[in-house]
C-alpha cells in the first residue's frame, strides 16, 4: 500500500484506489484518496 501526506487531516494516511502518474516534468506520482475524509492525496516517487 502507498501512504500520503493528508493535508485536510494533518497525518499520514493510507491512499484508497492509489494510481501512478506522471508530472508536467516527467516525475512519477501516486494519487489517491483519503479513506478518513476523500481529500485527494498525492505522494512523489521519484525517477
Amino acid at each position: 500500500m502507498t501512504d500520503g501526506y493528508c493535508v485536510k487531516c494533518k497525518k499520514t494516511v493510507t491512499m484508497k484506489d492509489p494510481k501512478e502518474s506522471k508530472t508536467s516534468k516527467g516525475t512519477r506520482i501516486a494519487k489517491g484518496k483519503c479513506p478518513n475524509c476523500g481529500t485527494t492525496v498525492c505522494r512523489i516517487l521519484g525517477k
